[in-house]
């Protein structure tokens, strides 16, 4: 799966990095999750699939030690030379090389969205796996209404999940959901995104 999406956004990164240069701006409630739990952290955060920086290059404007790592080259090649100051790197949430309980935070801004379900579940005990007790998980996501639906995104074949049950899947892999947020695009009324903010159980083995 890891090749295939980064097959899939090499061939398209130029159009994609286009759409965030200048003067991007997420959703007022977005960037209020983000701080509001990602933000202050004692401790390294991780943007998961940080594309061409933009989010990364917004925890650091908030003082968050934060490194964006994402499959893409040309991603990482972007970030580095447009946001200064943040470390960027290749990699793969799939295969996370990282110490278990060494990270405060994570964000991943869409990033699972092309996870089927079992790889999902594995990737959220994979982030469970190296954040600290109590760290915070913030996960944003496409909405469905009633079942987990796979659709045709313009990039990869993505999945649409109900917000109760990508709560549940992270409460298996060890979270507590702390809050949620549900919006409609702007330009795309049809369409539903969803986040969900959560903390590391204390107690989960």
């Amino acid at each position: 799966m890891s090749q295939r999406v980064r097959d899939a956004y090499s061939s398209v990164s130029e159009q994609y990095i286009a759409l965030f240069d200048g003067d991007w701006e997420s959703h007022v409630d977005d960037t209020a999750l983000v701080r509001r739990h990602l933000a202050g952290l004692d401790g390294p955060v991780l943007d998961l699939g940080c594309g061409p920086g933009h989010w990364t290059a917004y925890l650091y404007s908030l003082g968050a030690d934060v490194t964006g790592i994402d499959l893409v080259p040309d991603f990482i090649d972007h970030a580095r030379a447009t946001f200064p100051g943040p470390e960027f790197r290749l990699g793969s949430m799939t295969e996370l090389n990282i110490s278990d309980h060494s990270v405060a935070g994570i964000l991943s801004w869409y990033s699972t969205i092309h996870l089927p379900p079992p790889e999902l579940d594995r990737v959220l005990t994979e982030f469970r796996r190296i954040l600290t007790p109590s760290g915070s998980v913030v996960i944003g996501f496409f909405d469905s209404d009633d079942e987990v639906a796979e659709f045709d995104h313009k990039v990869l074949t993505a999945y649409r999940w109900p917000v109760d049950e990508l709560s549940a899947r992270l409460a298996r892999a060890g979270f507590v959901e702390l809050e949620r947020l549900q919006q409609q695009f702007p330009e795309r009324p049809d369409r539903k995104y969803a986040a969900i903010a959560a903390r590391a159980a204390d107690d989960f083995h």
